[in-house]
């Protein structure tokens, strides 16, 4: 009896692991790191390049966001985006020479302030967040990116191939990839849409599909509802002498 009790055992403990081991497999959440690639850095201004491989900008705009909620974001575009945190820009490019490819360039507040066009900025960034990231400086430079670095320099130094130091230095740039991409705005995304602008930041206004305001209708039976439709009455029958009005049914 001990001997059939503890086979019995040893079979079971052995299916439980082999049921656990298959549902991991399902869809884990795994940590994918991007491999920095060229840095241009300067004490406090720094402006770190990351690839993304066979990722279009708007996967990895919302792979980001999944793993980090920005302050702001540009509309969505295939070929820059932009995603402002408190001190730093995520500036996402296509790469030119390799299409399939985004690039993610992670500026610091300071390097947005010495390099960047304040002017080019205002196309994708509200003038509030640009005012705060600026402060008292406007951006008097004519960067607009790496890679459009050769024709609009920084006014920095220049972008050099990311060493091995440098990869030791420059802080990761990883997100949480599960297989499938959710959009996300700002806040809850609930409510969130995409609207024909391609605009991820604006919400949907409607605040159900069904909006009665109190109308009654008259002419339908609605059970117990005090707005019914009243009973047909007939005129009063009246007797004199009595002081009495009855009413004839």
């Amino acid at each position: 009896m001990n001997k059939r009790f503890w086979h019995i055992l040893k079979i079971t403990l052995v299916l439980s692991l082999f049921v656990s081991l298959l549902s991991g497999c399902g869809a884990p959440a795994v940590k994918d790191t991007y491999p920095l690639e060229s840095v241009n850095s300067s004490g406090n201004s720094t402006s770190y390049v990351y690839r993304a491989a066979n990722l279009t900008v708007p996967e990895v705009a919302d792979e980001l966001m999944e793993d980090r909620t920005p302050d702001e974001v540009s509309p969505v575009d295939t070929e820059r985006m932009f995603l402002v945190y408190p001190n730093e820009l995520y500036h996402l490019q296509q790469d030119p020479d390799q299409p399939e490819d985004t690039l993610i360039e992670v500026d610091s507040k300071e390097y947005v302030q010495r390099n960047y066009s304040s002017s080019f900025l205002q196309g994708y960034i509200t003038a509030s967040i640009l005012d705060s990231i600026f402060d008292v400086m406007r951006g008097s430079g004519n960067y607009r990116g790496y890679t459009s670095s050769k024709t609009y320099k920084p006014t920095q130094g220049q972008y050099r191939t990311a060493t091995d130091n440098d990869k030791k230095i420059a802080p990761p740039l990883t997100t949480k990839r599960s297989g499938s991409i959710i959009r996300r705005g700002l806040g809850d995304s609930a409510n969130t849409k995409k609207t024909d602008n391609g605009s991820i930041l604006n919400r949907d206004t409607s605040s159900s599909s069904s909006s009665t305001k109190g109308k009654i209708e008259r002419g339908k039976s609605s059970g117990s509802s005090i707005f019914s439709s009243p009973k047909k009455s007939t005129r009063p029958k009246t007797k004199f002498g009595s002081g009495r009005i009855s009413r004839r049914r």
